[in-house]
């Protein structure tokens, strides 16, 4: 914390808070610097060269001078690489077991001394100085690790690594966890440590509250994507390469990862888009399925009043004729944001809130962070004291409590890393469900101090079970998200086993997806603010998180009519959509600015109401496979290098095609479409992609443009579900999959793929594999006067 970190401090949190943060700042230095050694001389190692090659199970273990590498190649194509004798577990990024090895694979010899794993979809070569090749069974270079470096403290201790790799000339790099900047990730070094970016955070800011060791890179070879498999803080410098314009001396992209110490292990996964996200979930876990009414209209109230204010807010939606599914409170409804205590004063009768509202539709959403007032007679940090045999939270290498200053006080964490304290800490979630609540918010998990500022809250020398290994914040900190999340959500599962939990979370590592989605936390407000919004969640969704959204307008500030609005309009179409009260910003309601931005904001919430029915498909298909809801434009054209230029844009589902306005004044705007024909499902138009073209855009809509031949399921008219068929062209086909609301329990529904296609000019609907009629109405667009059947 430097002196500008003060001042931030003491602003934000006042005089008093201010220094006591400051104070518990010296103290985390003062920990680390006594526990934690210089570094000090350091001896550089790299493998060295081939000695000799074992096969075993799926590939083998090659051993060099100064290293050995394993690989294997699991059934589903997946490739596992480590060095040093690193296995797949422990590791908290898959659900259980290790995927079992692919038996048909073996380590075989390759030309120049080297070893290859020849498998089905790939092939590993691996060079006599431990260079790692991953080729497509054509032979083309998809990724090359270049042999690694370690840097070992001669006085024993973490090694620090570098593993550095090239890629085609053409490949774009994506993912990285949630990346204000993206989802396109340019050249430049990304930080790998989980953290509150310090107030408002726009394009330029890195890192930010979720970070993972998560490339997706798509090239004219192919896309792959690369998972390097350690929690330990880090980096990743990355640069986009150069092609020779037909000269033949193209400059190949790099990638540099760098790490303070944990195991080298990789994972990779190869193919199309969709089967590398398929094969990402088989291997991190299946996403959690929403329940339905989260797939709504959702509203984050932050304010000073109580249970009146919080029914003036639910009544103005219903008046206003905005449905309303859900309504957060954030921790300012605690007393004192003392962690499940409710502030009687202002809500002295909160279940009997939540009961009235969900009457009306709209259920409550309870904010929860990790920080425990650390106070004789505090409930929670009494009972946590008497977890297991040294209690439920984070110890210093002394074996002292761990306190840092919060917003309820003087504070301590609770160990997600220890089961027994999981188990507890979800037990405590029994509070929240009989305050009525519906749901969970998980914010400040990373964890911080305060948001305003993102301090942090533990020293990196602190102690964690990590399961029962033992080790410190440094391996820790970048999954204590992720443990809380598991923790909540287990937790739920155990209190209300009939009903799917609802629980998002602004921190997480890779496979949070198991237990929840994601919140893109405090963005900015402004039109760069808009912008990050949506690189935000194209580039979660990417590596594998498929359920997450921004605050609508931004947090801080008042944004101007016209942003609110665009970006009311962008959330109707992502994941989570939210709007937020934020602190010192006024009223964020849309009738707050004007009967105009009123009016466009319930158009775009009758649109995403009608869209309902294929939100939940979406959802469904997220968890059998992979597929984010929202994806980059160039998700079922990967060749089209134009496509994989497009940031500004995106996919719902493979039907639609949307294209927010992201700058002021714009009531046009160029789209660039994916091959095939394209409808404005506003004006009917109609356009032939690939290509670029200019599209309407008035205030009072965004473009949204529908495939020819999608079959989209939409709420009709009297509420029941209704296909959407636009038009197919004349000797293509088309489709789309539909699956239907079966509560919010853990009945698995069933898929339905139906087809449309052109006969005798009229468009015809039919399910597939069955001469059954189609069960719901059909109704074309796109083809006028056409008949159906």
């Amino acid at each position: 914390m430097d002196g500008r970190d003060l001042v931030r401090s003491v602003r934000s949190a006042g005089s008093v808070q201010g220094m006591r943060t400051v104070r518990s700042a010296w103290r985390r230095r003062r920990t680390d610097a006594r526990a934690l050694a210089p570094r000090g001389a350091e001896r550089a190692r790299v493998p060295g060269l081939l000695v000799s090659a074992e096969p075993g199970p799926g590939g083998g273990v090659v051993r060099f001078a100064r290293s050995r590498l394993r690989i294997r190649v699991a059934v589903g194509g997946a490739v596992f690489w480590s060095w040093d004798g690193a296995e797949p577990l422990p590791s908290y990024a898959l659900p259980g077991a290790a995927p079992e090895a692919d038996p048909r694979a073996e380590l075989e010899p390759d030309t120049d001394g080297g070893w290859q794993v020849v498998s089905e979809r790939l092939t590993v070569a691996v060079s006599r100085h431990g260079a790692v090749e991953v080729r497509t069974p054509g032979g083309v270079l998809l990724r090359r690790e270049l042999p690694p470096r370690w840097w070992e403290p001669a006085d024993g201790g973490a090694a620090r690594w570098v593993q550095r790799s090239r890629v085609p000339a053409d490949a774009r790099f994506f993912g990285l966890g949630g990346r204000a900047g993206g989802p396109r990730l340019r050249g430049g070094t990304y930080g790998l440590w989980n953290t509150g970016p310090g107030g408002r955070f726009g394009p330029g800011d890195d890192p930010l509250h979720l970070t993972m060791p998560v490339q997706l890179v798509v090239s004219d070879a192919g896309t792959h994507l690369a998972f390097h498999d350690n929690s330990w803080a880090g980096r990743v410098t990355l640069r986009e390469g150069e092609e020779g314009a037909g000269s033949g001396h193209d400059r190949p992209g790099t990638c540099e990862v760098r790490m303070e110490g944990g195991p080298l292990r990789c994972w990779l996964v190869a193919g199309t888009p969709a089967r590398v996200l398929s094969g990402w979930a088989a291997l991190t876990g299946a996403p959690a399925v929403p329940p339905s009414w989260a797939l709504g209209l959702q509203h984050a109230w932050r304010g000073s009043g109580g249970e009146r204010e919080v029914r003036r807010v639910a009544a103005g939606y219903r008046e206003h004729g905005l449905p309303l599914s859900a309504l957060h409170l954030d921790t300012g409804h605690l007393d004192g944001h003392r962690v499940f205590t409710v502030d009687r004063s202002r809500f002295p009768g909160l279940p009997g809130l939540a009961k009235e509202l969900r009457e009306d539709g709209t259920r409550l959403v309870s904010a929860v962070g990790p920080a425990v007032r650390a106070a004789p007679g505090e409930a929670v940090f009494e009972a946590g004291r008497g977890v297991g045999a040294s209690g439920a939270f984070v110890r210093d290498p002394r074996g002292r409590e761990v306190r840092g200053e919060a917003r309820p006080g003087e504070c301590v964490y609770p160990d997600f890393t220890d089961p027994l304290v999981r188990e507890w800490w979800g037990g405590l979630y029994a509070e929240r469900l009989e305050q009525g609540f519906s749901g969970v918010w998980h914010d400040m998990d990373e964890p911080v101090a305060f948001s305003a500022f993102g301090d942090p809250t533990l020293p990196r020398s602190a102690r964690h079970v990590l399961e029962g290994r033992g080790g410190d914040h440094r391996e820790a900190h970048n999954v204590y998200g992720l443990a809380m999340a598991r923790a909540g959500s287990e937790g739920l599962r155990r209190l209300r086993p009939k009903e799917r939990p609802f629980l998002f979370s602004r921190s997480g590592w890779a496979g949070m997806q198991r237990y929840g989605g994601a919140w893109s936390g405090e963005v900015a407000t402004g039109w760069p603010g808009l912008r990050a919004s949506l690189a935000l969640v194209l580039g979660t969704g990417l590596c594998g998180v498929p359920y997450s959204g921004p605050d609508v307008g931004g947090s801080g500030g008042s944004p101007s009519p016209e942003l609110y609005l665009r970006w009311f309009q962008l959330g109707a179409y992502l994941p989570l959509f939210r709007t937020h009260a934020a602190t010192g910003a006024g009223r964020r309601e849309p009738w707050e600015f004007g009967p105009a931005v009123l009016a466009h904001a319930r158009a775009a919430l009758v649109e995403r109401e009608r869209l309902r029915p294929y939100f939940v498909t979406l959802s469904h298909l997220a968890r059998l496979t992979g597929a984010p809801y929202v994806r980059p434009v160039w998700w079922s054209a990967p060749g089209d290098r134009a496509l994989r230029d497009c940031e500004d844009q995106f996919l719902l589902g493979g039907g639609l095609l949307v294209a927010p306005v992201l700058e002021s004044g714009a009531e046009h705007r160029v789209v660039r479409l994916p091959r095939g024909r394209w409808y404005d499902t506003a004006t009917g138009a109609v356009y032939e992609g690939p290509g670029r073209v200019l599209v309407e855009a008035p205030l009072a809509r965004i473009p949204v443009l529908a495939r020819a031949g999608a079959v989209i399921p939409v709420r009709g008219a009297d509420g029941g579900l209704e296909l959407e068929a636009w038009a197919p062209v004349a000797g293509r086909g088309g489709g789309g999959v539909v699956v239907r609301d079966v509560g919010d329990g853990w009945v698995r529904p069933e898929a339905e793929r139906y087809t449309s296609r052109l006969a005798d000019g009229r468009v015809v609907v039919e399910r597939d594999g069955s001469r059954e009629a189609v069960p719901y109405p059909v109704r074309v667009r796109g083809a006028a006067g056409a008949d159906q059947r």
